[in-house]
């Protein structure tokens, strides 16, 4: 069993403390383990270690190594630059298959949050006995809790499971609603939410690349020839420039008509955003929660992050404010997921030196 890693996002929404070279996956967001390290250890239970895969891109590549120290070197795949999931399967699978050309492969994000670790695996065990039934493309999906705008949802056929009640054909996939069309879904039963975790066998992957994304495969095709080889990395970068930009989701998963969901029970999180974060932490008397030292008078269901500056507030409610050594940034916590909008701002006005 072999495990992907996916590792080569930002994490815009955890500015200013998520930066390009210490991002979001990096940071001990709600423990003192960064995401990557609790994702790894994870999978641990699932993989050896020179079974498990991280892929990520020359930026953040140094950081990972010393993350995570007991990888194996070669185990650490580098993207020139990100292009989305599919080429980063993409690029994984012939890694894995050069390996094993029977093996299956989960693949897995580095930041979200799993809790009910052994609920957990056993839905895992549940998409293997899928593969062994039928040779398809399995995903995870998560009972949704309340009608969720940040997500993705999944549809699945309720009335014919493949196992024990637990696996499901996909009917569609459905993008991030609207808050109205999130409430249709939570009241349908019959809507997941997209987790974006995957097992399937690695070859079968590839052939419905070769189906659906065809330019995406003949560009792996290429790569494989080269693994081993000196021209490997001045080839993958070749290649790199003329792939679209291309979620697997988008890809391969909603034109294959091959697609089973488990319907996983254990607790889930992407941690989109400062709000995730403020919902899952402990807080104090007046719903605050504090990382590091504050005195928030008549001051309600804020969430500060400050261990190297004293923050004090009066009459301050529903806040985030996060300082870092060169940043300081308040926004109101119903708007944390526009955060993305400042990172984009530093950009366009040649402010990259907080980037």
């Amino acid at each position: 069993m072999y495990s992907v890693i996916m590792a080569g996002g930002v994490g815009k929404r955890f500015w200013p403390r998520s930066r390009k070279d210490r991002p979001k996956q990096l940071l001990n967001i709600l423990n003192d383990q960064s995401m990557l390290r609790v994702t790894f250890d994870r999978l641990h239970n699932i993989s050896d270690y020179h079974e498990i895969f991280i892929i990520t891109n020359q930026v953040q590549a140094a950081a990972i190594r010393e993350e995570i120290p007991e990888l194996p070197e070669e185990n650490l795949l580098i993207e020139p630059f990100g292009k989305n999931t599919a080429p980063a399967i993409a690029l994984s699978t012939i890694n894995i298959l050069a390996l094993d050309e029977d093996a299956v492969m989960g693949v897995f994000p580095a930041d979200h949050l799993i809790m009910k670790e052994d609920v957990f695996y056993t839905d895992f065990q549940k998409a293997i006995e899928a593969l062994q039934d039928k040779n398809c493309l399995v995903t995870f999906g998560i009972k949704p809790t309340r009608p969720a705008t940040g997500y993705g949802y999944i549809q699945y056929d309720t009335k014919k499971p493949l196992v024990e009640e637990k696996v499901y054909k996909v009917k569609t996939f459905a993008e991030k609603p609207n808050y109205n069309t999130a409430q249709r879904f939570l009241q349908s039963g019959d809507f997941l939410w997209n987790s974006g975790i995957f097992v399937w066998k690695a070859d079968t992957i590839l052939r419905q690349m070769k189906a659906h994304m065809p330019e995406l495969y003949d560009s792996a095709m290429t790569i494989r020839d080269a693994l081993g080889t000196e021209d490997y990395y001045q080839i993958v970068e070749r290649e790199w420039k003329t792939l679209r930009s291309e979620s697997v989701d988008y890809g391969v998963m909603e034109k294959s008509g091959n697609v089973y969901v488990v319907r996983g029970e254990f607790f889930w999180s992407d941690l989109g955003s400062w709000t995730s974060v403020y919902e899952l932490a402990d807080k104090d008397d007046q719903e605050n929660v504090v990382r590091g030292e504050a005195l928030l008078l008549e001051s309600t269901g804020n969430y500060v992050y400050s261990p190297d500056r004293f923050v004090a507030t009066v009459g301050l409610d529903n806040m985030v404010i996060i300082n870092t050594e060169d940043v300081t940034m308040v926004v109101e916590r119903s708007k944390a997921e526009e955060v993305k909008k400042l990172v984009a701002s530093l950009g366009k006005k040649e402010m990259r030196e907080y980037l």
